[in-house]
């Protein structure tokens, strides 16, 4: 790709357009059991927790200029990345269409013109948005977050306008909120330097991202979990009918879905570049869009959701043994083309994460593995260079 360079303010109201969307919104209503407070306690800490490993992640590919998964040569080898680069193509592609096929539903209900119409109509936004490129893209999205984030601040009066709150039933814990909120951030760990490569100041650039992500998500939580305390819905889109936001609700649907939906297609394109490096990015981003579009409406999301999560697991483990070569080890293994130890860190860093799925701590579970993989990671890399 050679859009070069992009401002510390663009990659500010990239990723501010990255953390308002739907899924936030509905993630947010799970909180709710907790109670306001607690629910607020616990969504502060989970970003906070995952914001600083996005950080992390983020700045790897601002200081090698590499893309997300050209920088997980660092520590698989150029051949051990492109298993991760392979996985990372399935899973983008995957929520592309859960989130067109969310947005859609959600749009069907303001404006019943059917899903499929409306899958089409916010899948030809996601290609217009690919077609422009991430440069062109700062002056418009200067216009585009300025009506979200004032259609933003209608929906959370709309929201919050009074009444004692009703706490819903439910049996989630603190921890289990915690991960929820973590869960966030940490989605975009291969991501996330797919643009922080093209910064003009790197670290600052890095930072404004998360500080932008952090703010928007965490907005969006607290819209969902107020939904479901003070509407006692769990229909945001009914909500907005009911408030009378027919063409307001319209367009924060259309524009939050596009806004976030697209760095998954985009993304999905420079990972798919390392496997096929002579297509460019743009034309696999927007296969990567119709992918997911024909999925969003001939599939239902159900049906692969949890296979979805089940891949984006293998990224925390994968980030932190990334994060112990980069920062603490100081090594690169991108002249190996498999790094066979870290590969095998790697899977038991899967298998540990899986084993602690039922779990709880008071920081969730994600936290945990990263702590303790990057510590393991360290210690038997500095052994074995020693032996």
């Amino acid at each position: 790709m050679n859009e070069r360079k992009t401002s510390v303010f663009s990659n500010g109201l990239l990723w501010f357009g990255a953390g308002i969307s739907i899924a936030e919104i509905l993630t947010g209503m799970l909180l709710a059991p907790l109670g306001f407070a607690k629910a607020f306690a616990a969504i502060i800490l989970g970003h906070l927790i995952g914001g600083v490993v996005m950080y992390l992640a983020g700045l790897i590919g601002g200081r090698t200029g590499g893309s997300a998964m050209e920088t997980v040569r660092i520590s698989f080898g150029t051949q051990g990345a492109k298993l991760f680069a392979g996985l990372n193509v399935i899973q983008l592609v995957g929520w592309t269409a859960v989130m067109v096929a969310s947005a859609a539903l959600a749009a069907n209900t303001i404006a019943a013109i059917g899903v499929s119409w409306w899958s089409l109509i916010i899948g030809a936004f996601i290609a217009v948005w690919i077609v422009m490129g991430l440069k062109n893209l700062s002056k418009i999205n200067v216009v585009v977050m300025a009506a979200l984030f004032i259609l933003t601040i209608v929906l959370s009066l709309v929201v919050f306008k009074g009444g004692a709150p009703q706490v819903p039933a439910g049996d989630l814990t603190f921890g289990g909120a915690v991960e929820l909120a973590v869960a966030m951030p940490l989605s975009w760990l291969p991501i996330i330097s797919d643009y922080t490569r093209t910064a003009e100041k790197p670290g600052l650039a890095t930072a404004a991202s998360c500080s932008a992500y952090f703010i928007a998500s965490s907005w969006m939580f607290l819209i969902g979990m107020g939904a479901a305390l003070f509407t006692g819905q769990d229909d945001i889109a009914a909500i907005m009918v009911q408030a009378g936001l027919g063409v307001a609700g319209i367009l924060v649907v259309l524009l939050s879905t596009v806004t976030t939906t697209f760095l998954d297609a985009f993304s999905a394109g420079v990972s798919c570049q390392s496997l096929v490096p002579k297509v460019s990015d743009k034309i696999l981003a927007l296969i990567a869009t119709v992918l997911g579009v024909l999925l969003a409406i001939f599939a239902a999301p159900d049906q692969f959701q949890d296979f979805l999560y089940l891949i984006g697991s293998v990224f925390a483990p994968m980030t932190a043994i990334l994060l112990s070569d980069f920062f603490i080890l100081k090594q690169d293994h991108t002249a190996d083309s498999v790094n066979w130890l870290n590969l095998v860190l790697w899977v038991l860093g899967v298998a540990l994460y899986r084993f602690l799925l039922n779990v709880d701590t008071p920081v969730g579970i994600t936290v945990p593995v990263v702590v303790i993989l990057m510590a393991v990671s360290a210690l038997v890399h500095k052994v074995l260079n020693k032996a």
